[in-house]
């Protein structure tokens, strides 16, 4: 592959490892972080440059990713005051593997049409580890020749990676995504509770279903952290929120109801108050780990309570 000019803003938990990927890969990388040091370790980690504003890192790149945490921090490192819209070149790619709001992946793709240049959506499922052993799924939006262009660079970090339609339709992949994971999440850790309390060894539990009907991803890799009660191996409880927020507020446009994912969007809150924002998602069992009420517990009623007994 021949040289490529890139540009990657958001050195996160996801973004360093990947910018990461296409700098062994061979691109010519800068990259911009809002904290800056992180950006200057990623450039002695990976010999490359660091600029100090998006659209700094932007110019003259020929393919610019981007990885940043919500709609609002998405829009403001390309569409605000230095951001990567104000230098990208005509016929540049700008690649965005936030997982954020379908509505703001057309708004981009609108931008980047303005200025002769192409747009993907493109958020990633596979979390810390995928990212870093360049294992993620990656589901795509946008027009089909923007995608054949990405696809070579993206399979540096991707095991699978899919164009689900236009610009929008790998948001909204995500969000099928995230809606599936909380619900296994959830059902987990009910398993995991019941095996505990009815007196069974769950790890043995866990290592005899796991290759039945019942067995998921989510069941391999986090039930006996989950049984050692360690929740910093993954994708955070203040991000799944965020992303189902984004979920029940699509459905509700679309129509669709989603009784379960809102339940759980709820249990989630719960963990947050319990201190665990930054916890992994499979922290969920916490909460049903809380003490329980002593049996000779005094319960006190109100005067319309006490009227029906």
């Amino acid at each position: 592959m021949p040289q490529i000019n890139a540009a990657f803003i958001g050195l996160g938990t996801m973004g360093y490892p990947m910018a990461g990927h296409l700098a062994e890969a061979g691109l010519s990388m800068t990259v911009y972080n809002r904290t800056a040091s992180r950006a200057h370790q990623w450039a002695r980690d990976f010999n490359g440059r660091t600029a100090a504003t998006p659209a700094e890192a932007a110019a003259g790149a020929a393919m610019v990713f981007v990885c940043v945490g919500n709609d609002d921090d998405l829009r403001q490192v390309t569409l605000g005051p230095d951001g990567v819209l104000e230098t990208l070149s005509e016929r540049a790619l700008l690649v965005d593997h936030t997982t954020a709001s379908a509505a703001v992946a057309r708004e981009l793709d609108a931008a980047c049409r303005d200025r002769q240049a192409d747009f993907i959506d493109a958020p990633v499922s596979g979390g810390q580890q995928g990212a870093e052993n360049g294992q993620l799924s990656i589901m795509c939006g946008g027009d089909n020749s923007a995608y054949q262009r990405a696809i070579p660079v993206l399979n540096h970090y991707a095991k699978a990676v899919n164009l689900m339609g236009p610009a929008g339709s790998g948001q909204l992949t995500k969000m099928v995504n995230q809606i599936c994971v909380a619900g296994l999440v959830e059902a987990l850790a009910e398993g995991v509770a019941f095996a505990q309390n009815a007196g069974l060894d769950a790890a043995k539990v866990f290592e005899t279903i796991q290759h039945g009907a019942a067995g998921s991803w989510q069941m391999s890799h986090r039930h006996q952290t989950m049984i050692d009660d360690q929740f910093e191996h993954g994708f955070a409880v203040d991000w799944m929120r965020k992303d189902l927020d984004i979920c029940l507020t699509e459905a509700a446009r679309n129509g669709t109801p989603l009784p379960v994912t809102a339940q759980v969007n709820d249990f989630y809150q719960e963990i947050q108050a319990m201190g665990g924002g930054r916890w992994d998602t499979s922290s969920i069992l916490r909460r049903l780990q809380k003490p329980k009420e002593p049996a000779n517990s005094v319960v006190s009623f109100s005067p319309r309570q006490q009227r029906k007994y």
